[in-house]
């Protein structure tokens, strides 16, 4: 069995933790078959930017619910479609959803809270098209390898006043992905179980 049809399984048999807060959004994380026993999952590196607290950080296509859309997936739809030019309606399917994630920002706990969708792309033809002012680039990490711990590490984050932590994270192409997106991950390694990179 796959990784994706694993975790399929997986996500239809539990229920998702809902939270509670004034804003919503919602991220897809789309994953592709690399081979028989081999996933990788779609990142895209921020674009630096003054007006975003997570400026230059890897991440989810994703973003804020909109007053137009009609849900937190309908939210992940449109993001991911002017981010990186992926139509998920058409050229992917749902996978499931995780548990939702709790905004965190320069250490502070927002009232924001995310929504991630798993999808996979089934059109293989699929090529990304990078909305440059939000998108600085993007990569397809690979997924057992995250999951078996192999690209474990840390990343030295200092807070104002608080000194410096050593905060877990991924290293993937001399990228590293940590905080929010690190979290989502740990929520779907927890839930695909143990792997072999």
């Amino acid at each position: 069995m796959t990784a994706i049809e694993r975790l399929e399984r997986a996500l239809a048999a539990r229920e998702v933790a809902a939270l509670e807060a004034g804003r919503r959004a919602a991220v897809a994380a789309v994953l592709r078959r690399q081979g028989p026993d081999r996933t990788a999952v779609l990142l895209i590196e921020r674009t630096r930017r003054e007006d975003d607290p997570w400026s230059g950080q890897m991440a989810f296509p994703g973003g804020r619910v909109e007053a137009s859309d009609d849900s937190p997936l309908a939210a992940a739809l449109r993001e991911t479609r002017e981010e990186v030019g992926l139509d998920l309606g058409r050229q992917a399917r749902l996978v499931g959803v995780l548990d939702d994630v709790r905004a965190m920002a320069k250490g502070r706990r927002l009232d924001l809270v995310i929504r991630p969708f798993v999808f996979e792309l089934e059109d293989r033809s699929a090529t990304l098209t990078l909305q440059e002012e939000e998108v600085a680039s993007v990569l397809w990490a690979p997924l057992e390898e995250m999951a078996s711990g192999r690209r474990d590490g840390t990343f030295p984050w200092s807070l104002p006043g608080s000194g410096t932590a050593n905060l877990p994270c991924y290293h993937v192409e001399g990228k590293v992905v940590w905080g929010l997106t690190w979290r989502m991950l740990r929520s779907l390694f927890d839930v695909l179980g143990p792997v072999e990179a």
